[in-house]
């Protein structure tokens, strides 16, 4: 059994999960289920849809919400993506889930590559969505407008900024007024608190060095209209990570909420085809 390092668990506060026990009636999987949601998200924002799903094929879910999001205190001080890392791989073992496929949207997906590059006697699978290894400078820029746009109290910015960089135009453009409204709230309670914190790690997140190393079955989903992470990083994350599987979902940054039930069909697609 992997000790937990100390010296990066204890940086952070405990983390509120919820475990989804698979359905009665499935074949119990191999393993579990670990999430890994994105930054300034929650595993209710960007996962309440896949839980289900994932019980009802017989895995067990465990799902984290990170500092600052869901019923998660707020971190004292800066993430680092080594003790997030960590606190999750803590919460599926002390949820009696000793191996387990990662499924990692966006900044999850760089907690997941170091999470099973930290613990690989764990991870069993990975499923990377809109992710990236290390931001380029259109990233940066947008992250950098978030961090801004919080630091300034702008909500209503901050909504605007988001909408941009996380939908497609074509799905922007859609939304009836009801639904566009919601997704401008500005209200201050609208972003999880933990956003800033959020937003900074994906600002320092690389994980390079990581990825040659992994040797477990992955799966890279690329979101081809992401107008805040480019598919090209999914495309490095594919050919960068040994063997890893490569697909493309013709969505914007949340796939989630553009195109849930193409997302979840693939990935339980490769759950099932994979064995894990």
């Amino acid at each position: 059994m992997t000790k937990i390092p100390a010296a990066t668990a204890s940086r952070l506060p405990a983390l509120s999960t919820t475990v989804t026990p698979a359905d009665e009636g499935t074949v119990p999987a191999a393993h579990g289920i670990l999430l890994a949601h994105g930054a300034t998200g929650s595993i209710e924002g960007n996962y309440a849809g896949l839980v289900p799903a994932l019980a009802a094929t017989g895995h067990t879910v465990v799902a984290p919400d990170y500092p600052g999001s869901g019923r998660t205190p707020r971190a004292e001080g800066p993430l680092e993506l080594d003790a997030l890392a960590d606190a999750l791989v803590a919460e599926a073992v002390a949820a009696g889930v000793e191996t387990f496929t990662l499924i990692g949207f966006s900044l999850g997906t760089a907690v997941s590559v170091r999470a099973a590059a930290r613990h690989p006697e764990r991870v069993r699978g990975l499923v990377l969505t809109a992710g990236l290894a290390k931001p380029d400078h259109r990233t940066n820029i947008w992250l950098d407008l978030w961090l801004r746009l919080l630091d300034r109290g702008d909500y209503a910015g901050f909504a605007q900024a988001r909408a941009l960089s996380g939908l497609s135009p074509e799905a922007l453009n859609s939304l009836p007024p009801a639904e566009l409204a919601a997704v401008l709230d500005d209200s201050p309670d609208a972003p999880p608190a933990g956003s800033a914190e959020q937003t900074a790690l994906v600002k320092e997140v690389d994980t390079t060095g990581d990825l040659a190393g992994i040797t477990v079955p992955t799966l890279v989903v690329a979101t081809t209209e992401d107008q805040l992470i480019h598919p090209s990083h999914s495309r490095y994350l594919a050919e960068h990570i040994p063997g890893a599987e490569y697909a493309e979902i013709a969505t914007g940054h949340v796939p989630m909420v553009e195109r849930p039930a193409e997302w979840e069909g693939m990935i339980v697609k490769f759950l099932g085809e994979r064995g894990l």
